[in-house]
């Protein structure tokens, strides 16, 4: 079995911290990589770690605020500064393709490589993206504009007694931000080695969080625990606290098995 890791490139929520940048990361998964959101700051945090963009083919968006995709730009031009010659694969809404198809006639209208939106449906479960070892599924979150988490599975195929071959999935993650509490996802979550579950806020702030649609850091740890997940990593922090550790120790008496991600971090799947 492959390994499958995730790099933090980004772990704040809208407004930029010292010590946060907005959303985006980098799962490893079967020798191939994927990019996650793209808020902004991501292509710098990339550049610092040393993350290959030539071994890049597939970016998810999970949804248009601008945390989360506000970086897009920004990568795609500079991938055409360095004379990128194969296509670059992007899984979003269909609003996405609307945004950037200008910036991009104006920005990057010389670039030497494609790029192709696949629109998803964000209100559905459904597989987007499969080959013959990886496969990515919708996860449907509740959000102020339409969101969508990603499910990664390692899969291979298997001979069952008919002669027939089917998808067994091994390694499995999911990525879950941003969203309200929803044991909706439970059931397609079900049993990951690893979630990535959103805690905006801490309990003291729960009211706001349920007012502008996040969760708090016990909503995470509840999701991860009823979905008997291996590992949670909380993330998506407001920037009014200034102490994360506070989010651990709110979601560590429900989910024993938490850690906190922070940029530039590397998690083992």
């Amino acid at each position: 079995m492959s390994t499958g890791k995730v790099t933090i490139l980004g772990c704040g929520s809208a407004k930029p911290t010292r010590t946060t940048s907005p959303s985006g990361q980098w799962v490893e998964l079967c020798d191939k990589s994927f990019l996650v959101d793209c808020g902004e700051g991501v292509l710098l945090t990339m550049q610092k770690l040393g993350l290959h963009t030539g071994r890049l083919y597939n970016i998810f968006i999970s949804h248009l605020h601008g945390d989360h995709c506000f970086g897009l730009i920004g990568l795609l031009t500079t991938l055409g500064m360095l004379k990128r010659t194969q296509p670059m694969h992007i899984y979003a809404q269909p609003d996405l393709e609307k945004l950037l198809t200008p910036l991009l006639e104006y920005h990057a209208n010389d670039r030497q490589y494609d790029i192709i939106f696949h629109h998803i449906n964000p209100r559905k479960h459904e597989v987007i993206f499969e080959d013959r070892t990886v496969s990515v599924e919708t996860i449907p979150l509740k959000h102020g504009v339409p969101t969508c988490g990603f499910l990664f599975k390692e899969t291979h195929r298997v001979q069952k007694e008919d002669g027939s071959f089917e998808r067994e999935a091994r390694k499995r993650y999911a990525y879950c931000s941003d969203t309200m509490y929803s044991e909706k996802i439970v059931p397609i979550i079900e049993g990951v080695d690893t979630l990535y579950h959103e805690s905006t806020f801490l309990e003291s702030m729960a009211e706001r969080s349920k007012e502008v649609k996040h969760s708090t850091a016990a909503d995470a740890a509840t999701i991860a625990q009823k979905a008997n997940a291996g590992k949670l990593i909380l993330g998506h922090y407001s920037a009014r606290v200034e102490d994360h550790n506070l989010f651990l120790q709110e979601a560590k008496p429900i989910f024993d098995n938490t850690v906190l991600a922070e940029e530039n971090l590397v998690f083992e799947l």
